[in-house]
């Protein structure tokens, strides 16, 4: 477990793959807030998980993407825009 956490970073886009949020808005997709003990990372996507309220989520139920976010000025709205348009360029691309 602490194995894979390892190669996870904070602005990291991961997708979800298990719970409700794997279905959820903008292709559950979700960046990176926070690495947690115990094996677990705060996600967040700007609209239903807002940067200051992220989802907590084991990381065995994610899958990390290559994209890694400027985080320190992110905000809400351009988290969202971001993983909109990441969905719709991994949707051509299937």
């Amino acid at each position: 477990m602490a194995g894979r956490q390892e190669t996870l970073r904070v602005g990291q886009i991961v997708r979800a793959s298990a719970g409700k949020e794997s279905t959820g808005r903008y292709g559950g997709f979700y960046m990176i807030c926070e690495l947690l003990p115990g094996g677990y990372v705060a996600l967040a996507n700007g609209k239903d998980r807002p940067l200051d309220r992220p989802k907590r989520k084991n990381v065995r139920h994610v899958c990390p993407t290559a994209t890694v976010l400027e985080h320190e000025r992110l905000t809400d709205r351009a988290l969202r825009r971001t993983l909109q348009a990441f969905a719709n360029s991994e949707d051509q691309n299937d």
